[in-house]
């Protein structure tokens, strides 16, 4: 099954010389990126370049480039025929989760010292939205809320290289993430976290982010793994599981 991409993302897309077409594939990518942050794009869906393509009324080239830029950054893998979003088994996550408690507290630290009145601004938009869904147990919102969240402080981080790492992981963990937000006791524990963390970032304080990062990764990961009995051979449990990958444009 193909879904149409929204309309927004056909304006403008064509190019005009090598400029027009780094800019056009650069917008793939990111339109791309954003729908597997945001959940729109999962393990059950197939990303072919030609029906991509086809949607956007571009030619197959730079949307053939977007998923390799993609998948070198592993938020893709190939498969015979397009490519999918990979299904990440219990090792997967462990190092994983491993990598948060080695880079996240120190990056929190980092990031509550060099964040601006705009970059506040957004947290609080970001915590404020997630409180009033977890409220009504709106897993959706609550799952967009937290990926506007995370990425606000990370982005804030003046060590680009650091920055995009655990962009990266947070990336590849979303689509789990988002298998766990229906229980109301995970979105109790990822409201909580956001909580803490927003106010150690608001009072600049890089101590108690630090801490609360730690304490907010340690408590997710007993929460995570209490909930999934899994062998290392196991996918994760995650939408569509079990049926066959459809395509996606």
């Amino acid at each position: 099954m193909t879904r149409e991409m929204p309309t927004k993302d056909k304006a403008g897309m064509k190019g005009d010389g090598r400029a027009g077409a780094d800019n056009l594939r650069s917008r793939i990518h990111y339109d791309l990126l954003n729908k597997i942050r945001f959940g729109e794009i999962g393990p059950s869906d197939r990303l072919v370049d030609t029906g991509i393509a086809e949607e956007l009324g571009v030619s197959r080239m730079p949307v053939r480039e977007a998923l390799l830029q993609l998948a070198n950054d592993g938020y893709v893998v190939g498969t015979s025929r397009g490519f999918v979003v990979p299904r990440l088994t219990r090792q997967d996550l462990t190092d994983l989760f491993e990598m948060r408690r080695l880079l996240e507290p120190r990056a929190a630290a980092s990031a509550a010292c060099c964040m601006t009145g705009a970059d506040h601004q957004e947290l609080t938009r970001a915590l404020l939205t997630a409180e009033t869904a977890a409220s009504v147990q709106d897993a959706d919102a609550l799952s967009r809320a937290n990926v506007v969240f995370r990425h606000t402080w990370i982005s804030s981080l003046t060590n680009r290289r650091l920055a995009e790492t655990l962009n990266r992981i947070s990336d590849q963990m979303h689509t789990v993430r988002r298998a766990t937000l229906t229980k109301p006791a995970t979105q109790k524990v990822v409201t909580r976290g956001m909580k803490g963390l927003h106010g150690a970032f608001l009072h600049r304080d890089a101590i108690a982010a630090h801490d609360r990062m730690m304490a907010f990764v340690v408590n997710s990961e007993e929460h995570f793994f209490e909930r999934f009995e899994m062998d290392d051979a196991s996918a994760i449990p995650t939408r569509g599981k079990g049926k066959k990958p459809r395509e996606h444009a």
